[in-house]
């Protein structure tokens, strides 16, 4: 990350949410907050993850992935975003801004994967389940994990290699909360013009690959769901889907209306918004979403409440 600069910038200034004084305090406590429920969420689902054994199942082992993502998304974002709140000028140097750059493209492109590759379980679960302990064995499941780190250490080093041909001579007040890529094009005082299609080519394919895999597998879902006679079947599988659904719906919907616009067509201000909820809202919404409406989640959780009470 600490690679040569080419530029006079030796650090940036980031601007944050708001300029408005009086609405310092309110949103620190409120992303203070919202982060604290995201990392006891989180770290709660991997805990429950790790202790009941009915939950060493692959959609787990990923749910398990998933957590442990978005509990360090949420760590490379939200901390230096609560400083903001408080001071003049929130600085980063010129490799922290890079290193930040990095972690968020990396974990933002893996858990994009994370979530096809989940869809992709659920397709295996409910049209293939006599072949679903051969198709989804421990060795698949590590060989998609590993893909799934891949493309996100592949992406972010693209994305941040990227940023570093740029040269950055003047302004170096980042208009927003974070090192996110499309600020700091807005700094540049060169051409810009191939730094973005580098942006729409890895997050089409960051975004789009997974997009295309999860309706793949939802379309051979919901086929499937449509031919089962039973109510009871078909509502135990609509329900199985429906959490993860939600949660993909969220991400992707955010990420694409962040990214897979042209830069003129989307104020930062509004990119300001829109990142809020695929870093912050997502990462919160996730653990909640997966132990209010999972069946057995609530077992686990309340097997573990009951031996720690017993203790």
């Amino acid at each position: 990350m600490a690679a040569k600069n080419s530029s006079c910038i030796t650090e940036f200034i980031l601007a944050g949410l708001t300029d408005q004084p009086e609405l310092r305090i309110p949103l620190f406590f409120l992303f203070l907050g919202f982060y604290l429920v995201t990392v006891v969420g989180n770290v709660s689902l991997i805990l429950l993850i790790v202790l009941n054994t009915h939950l060493h199942t692959p959609m787990y082992f990923f749910l398990f992935n998933l957590s442990l993502i978005d509990f360090c998304f949420s760590s490379t974002i939200t901390p230096k975003m609560l400083v903001s709140f408080f001071s003049k000028k929130n600085i980063i140097s010129y490799s922290g801004c890079l290193t930040q750059l990095f972690f968020f493209c990396f974990f933002v492109i893996s858990e994009s994967f994370v979530l096809s590759a989940m869809a992709y379980d659920r397709y295996v679960a409910i049209c293939n389940p006599l072949l679903y302990t051969v198709r989804m064995s421990p060795r698949v499941c590590f060989l998609l994990l590993l893909g799934v780190y891949v493309m996100g250490f592949t992406g972010a080093m693209t994305h941040t290699g990227s940023i570093m041909s740029l040269t950055f001579c003047g302004d170096n007040l980042v208009n927003h909360f974070m090192c996110d890529i499309l600020p700091l094009l807005e700094l540049s005082c060169t051409s810009t013009h191939v730094n973005e299609l580098v942006v729409f080519v890895v997050v089409a394919i960051g975004i789009g690959v997974p997009i295309i895999t999860v309706l793949t597998s939802y379309g051979f879902i919901l086929s499937s769901i449509l031919h089962i006679h039973s109510t009871g079947g078909r509502s135990k599988a609509f329900s199985t889907c429906g959490s993860h659904m939600m949660v993909v719906s969220l991400f992707y919907g955010s990420g694409a209306f962040m990214y897979l616009k042209p830069p003129s067509t989307l104020s930062l201000e509004r990119g300001k918004v829109s990142s809020l909820f695929y870093t912050i809202v997502v990462s919160l919404l996730n653990p909640l979403i997966y132990s209010l409406r999972n069946k057995d989640v609530k077992v686990a959780l309340r097997k573990t409440l009951g031996k720690n009470i017993l203790f």
